[in-house]
């Protein structure tokens, strides 16, 4: 399916401001940063169009390319009763050459 379609106004913002939840904070995530890639966790019924749209109107940057991934939760045991945490969705956000966004503040 294509996505040409679609133009960034048709977005509401109240959509934008639910896909992106919060940046993921570690080591590898802060590595990433200086190769321009960022780490949040998303909806899990957000789509890479609404994340690239969402970011680039948050952060006022422009976005290179969206990859996703779908972590599933871990099965734990909790004095003897088996459960289970709740799946959740990344995403690795590539910037263009000499953009930058400042994780530690405004999310």
């Amino acid at each position: 399916m294509s996505w040409k379609f679609l133009n960034k106004k048709t977005f509401s913002e109240e959509r934008i401001l639910c896909v992106i939840d919060k940046p993921v904070i570690t080591e590898k995530s802060t590595l990433g940063a200086q190769n321009n890639q960022y780490t949040f966790r998303v909806a899990m019924d957000a789509n890479k169009l609404e994340i690239k749209v969402a970011v680039e109107k948050m952060f006022d940057v422009k976005v290179e390319k969206v990859n996703t991934l779908v972590s599933k939760g871990k099965t734990k045991r909790f004095r003897g009763f088996a459960g289970k945490r709740n799946d959740w969705k990344k995403a690795v956000v590539s910037l263009a050459q000499g953009q930058s966004i400042d994780v530690g503040t405004g999310v």
